[in-house]
């Protein structure tokens, strides 16, 4: 019986074969998908075809580790690479300075209003995956992303593909934003929502790219904190004269707690840095941590977290926050001395350190809530 021919593995063509974009002037890319094998001729009854057949190797020498494990060839599976890139814990951005001022409205008036919190959660999303995925595609440009494995561009294999989606999920979000707009009757949300957005856009944009300055940690603090923050609180105001509050009033209330949750976005940015400060350096995007390295850079998100817990406090005994805040917010001190303890041990390990980010998002994330629930809680607590 003549043996069984060997099937060799291939790779699919890249989509970039089938899409191409003007502004991509790299080799073309290999996408991240399974590949798919292709039948060999047969050739029975020869000796040297068998010999030829046992030779047989891969085109692609990562294509068989790949197929076979479901992993990059790196120990990093495939899961974990669509995990990544998906980004979904980040999406808690988009959540908290929703909820936030959302809560801080309810505070000030006792109304919630469900359907446009739910469009407003669904334009937020689309931002965000606006933001990730243009990241994906200008860092691919200027060669930040060339080595990142969890880049969307390097999955897709495709510039244009990447480009289009977030572009797409931009515009259904304005439709959204300004439905809301329109249905709270107020001119600050959609005014205060577009310069958020304007700072992402600035943050990794062309011409601007201000992240490579060193300013994308400011920009971040804007735009999740005093902008979105505050702008999602006006969404909140009721065109219904008869209640009185057609427009809420801007207080200090609501911009200590958008202050409060730019911190807790800003600290995840910065730690996402701790892991690709050479390939930064190598394009020239001068982040704080290349600038100030590792060390000073553990240091700086351990005040960060103090100063958290900190103004928290003084927020709260000033009463510009109410106690409600302040008794809840401290049950995530736990988590906050987690990120300081993780970073200060694993600042310098590239793969560890990779995680920083994820437990700040937790951070941020819990003490978002926190805050919020404490807003609601102290508005019930006055109307019984």
């Amino acid at each position: 019986m003549a043996p069984a021919a060997l099937t060799p593995v291939t790779a699919l063509p890249p989509l970039s074969h089938f899409i191409s974009s003007p502004s991509l002037h790299t080799a073309t890319l290999t996408p991240l998908v399974f590949r798919r094998p292709t039948a060999a001729p047969s050739a029975r009854g020869s000796r040297r075809a068998v010999s030829a057949r046992r030779t047989l190797r891969p085109l692609n020498p990562r294509c068989s580790t790949e197929a076979f494990s479901g992993g990059d060839g790196d120990g990093v599976s495939r899961a974990t690479l669509l995990w990544r890139a998906a980004k979904l814990p980040i999406y808690s951005v988009a959540l908290v300075p929703l909820t936030v001022g959302t809560a801080a409205a309810y505070h000030q008036t006792g109304l919630f209003f469900a359907k446009r919190y739910l469009i407003l959660l669904s334009a937020s999303v689309l931002v965000i995956t606006w933001l990730n995925l243009s990241n994906d595609v200008y860092d691919f440009d200027t060669g930040a992303d060339r080595n990142k494995k969890e880049s969307v561009v390097n999955i897709l294999g495709s510039r244009g593909v990447t480009q289009f989606a977030a572009i797409t999920s931009l515009v259904l979000s304005f439709m959204g934003l300004f439905w809301a707009c329109a249905d709270a009757g107020n001119f600050h949300f959609i005014l205060l929502v577009t310069f958020a957005i304007l700072c992402g856009y600035v943050y990794q944009c062309p011409p601007f790219r201000l992240s490579y300055l060193g300013l994308g940690e400011p920009l971040c603090f804007a735009a999740f904190g005093p902008f979105a923050t505050t702008s999602f609180y006006f969404s909140s105001s009721s065109k219904n004269l008869s209640n009185g509050i057609n427009s809420l009033p801007l207080t200090s209330m609501v911009l200590a707690s958008s202050f409060l949750v730019g911190l807790t976005t800003t600290l995840i940015l910065f730690c996402s840095h701790f892991h690709q400060i050479d390939e930064d350096l190598t394009v020239g995007k001068m982040s704080p941590l290349v600038r100030i390295g590792t060390r000073a850079g553990s240091q700086v998100v351990k005040y960060g977290v103090i100063s958290l817990y900190i103004l928290l406090m003084a927020f709260s005994l000033c009463n510009v926050l109410p106690l409600t805040c302040l008794l809840l917010a401290v049950l995530t001190i736990p988590m906050g001395k987690l990120v300081i303890d993780f970073v200060e041990k694993n600042h310098n390990d590239k793969i560890k350190i990779f995680m920083a980010k994820y437990y700040c998002v937790r951070l941020h994330a819990f003490f978002g809530s926190a805050l919020a629930v404490g807003l609601f809680l102290a508005r019930t607590r006055i109307v019984a």
